[in-house]
């Protein structure tokens, strides 16, 4: 009983883990895209620094996402 208990702790807490680790990320992500647009639209002579930037804050605000992912992947296969 107390196995059946464990397994469901997990698997929820998996999902919580994976559902409020990708909400941040994708706020960020869409403020960061936003904004860079609006950049663009503005100075588009400074479009290309302006992708870079946008890219590269992108690839990092993503890896929030990526560290949830392990989480609840090790919650859900590792702690069973």
């Amino acid at each position: 009983m107390e196995e059946v208990i464990v397994k469901a702790a997990c698997a929820i807490s998996a999902g919580i883990c994976m559902g409020l680790g990708a909400i941040g990320p994708a706020i960020g992500e869409g403020n960061a895209v936003g904004k860079a647009l609006e950049g663009m639209a503005r100075q588009p002579e400074a479009a290309g620094l302006l992708r870079t930037n946008m890219i590269l804050g992108c690839a990092i605000t993503e890896s929030t996402g990526i560290y949830s992912l392990v989480i609840s992947l090790l919650l859900l296969f590792v702690f069973r």
